[in-house]
């Protein structure tokens, strides 16, 4: 049974593409560009005023109107559907089969009576240097839909779809290899309970090819959100001193993305946080907290689970808390906390190591954003013309200053708590506690990562590993059975020999990781399998396999492994996935792909073209 299906969702057949309610609060409660005013306004430009529409500054407004390009059908291929991602969107399965379903996903079924497409804008810091306007340069929000069984919302976006004002030099489109990257590790990240975008589908078009660092076939993924809305979203109205739209973004995000601000408190308290949020009567300091509480879990749920974001720059970080805008990405293989993904990230801004810190650094731009909405001393004048045209007035700077460097300050210890707590509780869960203890942290799970430092073991598979030794049977644990549990792989040159491996190993077992068990009254063995084979996968989407699947599907033509590599990310936690006699190939795949990493593939990096 899929643990990710509710109780109100049990049942729901779900429904037509076509009959999926959708809305376009966006665009309707958010002030849009005024050059490009209404839909209508648009419709004319592409054939009167086309420059509008293309690659421009926008110094007004939150989105312009835009629509994607058109194609094609005949060549145009439909290359995977997530069956997850449609059931959450609350869209029938069958309906990926219908000829409405098709077109949409290329950009060819527009649903303008009901909502018009759309680009945001956004600015950005960009490796710690403001980068200016960015904006969605290949994504085109097509409307919001809600599932009708669960009542969740998303907004749904063609990313690859074409120029809007905000493509810059690039072309609006996007790359095969990308692409099928986005796709999958969206999914893959939601498989594994941590808040993430999400991916409906991948289209291909036989007929385009996309010039970046070699000529490559064009592609679009369908992707989904609660919300596009990034630190970035309020970077840029900060920096061009457009308070109005700071405001009204600001209250557009506690009103539509939170839900508003009883809500908020609500959802703080069911999660433990009740205490933080109590006394706290400025809707944008409460604002500020939300976004600081979710980037903090998240990013501890990073950490517990090895996936790092090589361009943590504040316009791929959600308000909402997702792990968004997929580049140079990677799941650790062999432990090493310098490893970063992106290989231009030469100074390690973005590593394993770095991202708590980098992620708080970017929080402390959206306070920077946020300031003189929560830390001026009188509401009432946020709403004056003086406050509009002029901002903080000269006399009462310094006092101004001074409340908002406290705030942040606070702000900076709710984030190390809240993160410290999910970082502790994750990992004691992966090593198959029941309980968390103060000591843990710099204890049995700092013990266990240098463990994995100092004799090079993979990450994902000490975890799944460990589940399977018996602790406390009588003399289950020795030195040979250690080494073909834990040192199967490859480890490179420079590495303790397997017998020294095996004894440390041996040491920790014993002396540190079984003594803690006895002490919460964890020893059962089996029970402990079980626990942890709950939330450590056996199938990690790892940049090996993910480079395999695009030369498969790119270069020989391969479809069935889109979809195969799709089960597995969707289903990580299982033992098997397919019989040896049921099918040979898909069977030896799974093998390979949820054994050992091959030497040339560990630690592989990505650029950040796609």
């Amino acid at each position: 049974m899929d643990s990710s299906i509710n109780k109100k969702e049990r049942g729901f057949a779900g429904v037509s593409l076509e009959d999926l309610p959708k809305s376009h609060s966006f665009t309707s409660k958010l002030p849009g560009d005024p050059k490009v005013p209404t839909p209508e306004s648009s419709r004319m430009a592409t054939t009167e005023n086309v420059q509008l529409l293309l690659p421009r500054m926008v110094k007004d407004g939150l989105f312009v109107y835009v629509k994607p390009d058109e194609h094609d059908m005949a060549k145009t291929e439909v290359l995977a559907v997530s069956p997850a991602a449609m059931r959450d969107l609350g869209l029938k399965l069958d309906e990926k089969e219908s000829e409405e379903f098709k077109k949409f996903v290329v950009g060819n079924r527009l649903f303008e009576e009901e909502s018009y497409p759309w680009a945001a804008l956004y600015g950005g810091w960009q490796f710690g240097d403001w980068a200016g306007q960015l904006g969605d340069g290949r994504a085109i929000s097509m409307f919001e839909g809600t599932n009708p069984s669960t009542g969740v919302r998303y907004e749904v976006q063609l990313k690859g779809a074409g120029r809007t004002p905000f493509s810059r030099f690039a072309d609006g489109r996007a790359v095969l290899r990308s692409s099928i990257r986005e796709f999958l590790v969206s999914e893959a990240l939601n498989a594994l309970s941590v808040p993430t975008t999400r991916a409906l589908s991948l289209s291909y078009f036989t007929n385009e090819k996309v010039l970046r660092e070699r000529i490559e076939p064009r592609a679009i993924v369908v992707r989904m959100a609660e919300s596009w809305l990034r630190i970035g979203s309020f970077d840029i109205h900060r920096l061009r001193q457009q308070r109005n739209l700071l405001i009204a973004l600001a209250d557009y995000c506690i009103e539509e993305v939170f839900g508003g601000i009883e809500m908020i408190v609500n959802e703080a308290k069911k999660n433990g946080y009740g205490d933080a949020y109590e006394g706290l009567d400025h809707r944008y300091r409460i604002l500020y907290k939300e976004i600081v509480r979710r980037t903090a879990e998240t990013t501890a749920l990073w950490q517990v689970y090895g996936f790092m974001n090589g361009v943590l720059n504040t316009d791929n970080v959600s308000v909402y808390g997702l792990s968004m805008d997929f580049g140079p990405f990677s799941f650790m293989d062999t432990y090493d906390p310098t490893f970063t993904p992106n290989h231009d990230d030469h100074f390690l801004r973005y590593s394993y190591r770095n991202t708590p810190t980098i992620m708080w650094w970017n929080l402390v731009r959206l306070g920077e954003d946020l300031a003189e909405l929560y830390a001026v001393d009188d509401p009432a004048f946020l709403a004056t013309e003086e406050y509009l045209s002029s901002g903080i007035p000269e006399s009462k700077f310094e006092d101004f200053v001074g409340r908002a460097e406290k705030i942040i300050e606070e702000e900076g210890e709710f984030y190390k708590s809240v993160f410290e707590k999910h970082y502790a509780a994750g990992f004691a869960r992966r090593l198959g506690l029941t309980q968390t203890k103060d000591t843990d942290k710099d204890g049995i799970i700092e013990s266990a990562l240098e463990l994995m430092k100092v004799h090079k073991l993979d990450f994902q598979h000490f975890f799944r590993r460990l589940g399977g030794v018996s602790v406390f049977a009588k003399d289950a644990i020795d030195v040979e059975v250690i080494a073909s549990v834990f040192l199967t792989g490859q480890r490179g040159i420079g590495v303790p020999s397997t017998e020294e491996s095996a004894n440390s190993i041996y040491e920790w077992l014993t002396n540190i990781y079984r003594p803690r068990l006895e002490e919460e009254g964890s020893t059962d063995d089996r029970a402990r399998k079980s626990r942890m084979d709950n939330v450590n996968p056996k199938f990690v989407l790892r940049n090996w396999i993910l480079d395999e699947v695009i030369e498969r599907v790119e270069k020989l033509g391969d479809r069935k492994v889109l979809d195969h590599v799709l089960h597995l990310a969707l289903h990580p936690f299982e033992e098997a996935w397919t019989a040896e006699e049921e099918c040979l190939e898909r069977y030896k795949d799974e093998q390979r792909f949820s054994g050992d990493v091959p030497m040339e593939g560990q630690g592989i990096m990505c650029s950040c073209s796609s």
